[in-house]
């Protein structure tokens, strides 16, 4: 089925004055949001392969600021300084004064209301889905096992003796049921959809020091977030990441960092803790993480909510929750792509289109915040929750602050479709908000690395005053028109 988009009643100017939604909110660090409202963070793909600030990327923030949200956040911005495309990059100093510069962009176009977090993610080793002549022919590691079970299966004990490459060839011309029986479960996964590596890979030793660097790496990069002049930092601890695997049900280390609740909750504490320790008690610090991760063996909201219960008691100063976009439920790319983890069902529930099942999209992931909100109140934490999915009309929105679902809604899709909503509706002119039709086609240009737009950008004729905007090499707008 398809869901059509609720009917919108907008505000007069007066009572969107008098509204919770556009009221003031201040954290436990000290600053003070004007408003309730909040564009959280997306990836464009504009910046270098380098990972520095380009003028796309300024124009682009820029653009956000202009419709004066409370709060927005910069995208995913990697804390390792090593190479990852055009996603922005923190891990040295080098990266600084670029985005001390985007800063000042959003100072300026909001003059000064919007205040600014930047995202801090870390994130694993995930390759392309190999072709499987190469994957047998270069990437398949042969070992004893592999001759041992090509000998059980085939009945022929010369297999034990095979040297790599006789091995590489018979594998090679075999068919479906005879790989399953051959190689384990994380080869027959690396030639289905691309070797990735997991926090629980105990056996390289780059993932078992993972809690002995990235306290340090977090909190290095949330300094260098100071010093470009953000008003704080919201560390990703959601989707497919390194960190929301610490946190995730299925990490089965036996270090002290995984199995039961407390040792997944480890890690994001001490790094909490350090990141607290090296920017001060004055800076903005929250997180956003999954409220359920919608896999199977994957935890719900009960942890979830002992989750934001341990997070304020170490000091967040916000909550923002998400749900699904894990890699474990990814549809099976092509050859060449790499998987993506907001195409199975976890993610379709992260980012619910007008075609996902009832309740539908508007609103959906809602129930989440409010029983993590509650679970956070009820141990004396004052902590503010963010909600998002799907949130589109003010109605629909003030009824989440004045129900207590939340103490902050966000919307990332509907403001990328008309980054003036906020602005339109406090001023009494709602009806001339782009409304998002919620068919995910930003979402399929992020998954193909391409700058990301919308579709409703290009239905709309240059004015006859304006210059010809810039466009993708491919046609598109690359910012929305006013």
């Amino acid at each position: 089925m398809r869901h059509p988009l609720p009917e919108a009643r907008w505000p007069t100017k007066a009572e969107a004055e008098c509204s919770r939604l556009f009221s003031s909110l201040r954290l436990t660090s000290g600053l003070e949001l004007t408003q309730r409202t909040w564009v959280p963070a997306m990836v464009p793909w504009r910046a270098t392969e380098e990972g520095f600030v380009t003028e796309e990327n300024r124009s682009w923030y820029g653009r956000f600021a202009r419709g004066r949200p409370g709060v927005l956040v910069v995208e995913a911005t990697g804390i390792r300084d090593i190479p990852s495309g055009p996603l922005l990059r923190i891990g040295h100093d080098r990266f600084i004064s670029g985005l001390r510069s985007l800063v000042e962009r959003v100072r300026e176009e909001s003059t000064g209301e919007t205040r600014l977090f930047i995202q801090l993610i870390d994130f694993l080793v995930i390759r392309r889905r190999p072709d499987p002549l190469k994957f047998f022919r270069r990437y398949l590691r042969i070992t004893d096992a592999h001759r041992r079970r090509l000998a059980d299966v085939t009945g022929d004990e010369s297999h034990l003796e095979a040297n790599d490459r006789e091995v590489r060839e018979t594998l090679l011309v075999g068919d479906r049921a005879f790989l399953e029986a051959v190689l384990d479960s994380r080869e027959l996964e690396s030639l289905d959809y691309g070797y990735r590596e997991r926090v629980w890979d105990l056996h390289l030793e780059h993932i078992r020091r993972l809690p002995d660097v990235l306290p340090r790496l977090f909190a290095e990069a949330a300094c260098r977030a100071r010093d470009a002049g953000f008003d704080g930092v919201e560390l990703h601890f959601a989707h497919a990441y390194t960190m929301a695997s610490f946190l995730s049900a299925l990490n089965t280390r036996d270090d002290g960092y995984g199995g039961d609740l407390e040792g997944r909750l480890r890690l994001p504490l001490e790094v909490t803790t350090a990141v607290r320790a090296a920017v001060g008690g004055d800076f903005t610090l929250g997180c956003r993480y999954l409220g359920d991760e919608v896999i199977a063996g994957g935890y719900g909201v009960e942890d979830a909510a002992l989750m934001g219960e341990a997070f304020a008691g170490a000091g967040m100063d916000f909550l923002s929750i998400s749900k699904g976009g894990k890699f474990e439920d990814a549809r099976q790319p092509r050859i060449g792509d790499a998987a993506y983890p907001y195409t199975g069902p976890s993610g379709q529930e992260c980012m619910p289109t007008t075609r996902i099942g009832p309740p539908g999209p508007f609103g959906r992931n809602v129930p989440l915040a409010r029983t993590i909100r509650a679970r956070v109140r009820q141990a004396g934490f004052v902590t503010p929750v963010v909600t998002a999915g799907g949130l589109c009309t003010f109605d629909q929105m003030e009824g989440i602050l004045q129900r207590g679902d939340a103490d902050i809604v966000a919307a990332a899709r509907q403001a990328l479709a008309d980054p003036d909503m906020w602005r339109k509706m406090r001023e009494g002119r709602g009806a001339s908000i782009r409304r998002c039709e919620y068919t995910n086609y930003c979402e399929g240009l992020d998954q193909k690395h391409k700058q990301v737009t919308c579709r409703l950008w290009d239905r709309l004729p240059v004015a006859s005053d304006e210059v010809d905007p810039p466009r993708t090499p491919d046609g598109r707008r690359l910012l929305p028109p006013d």
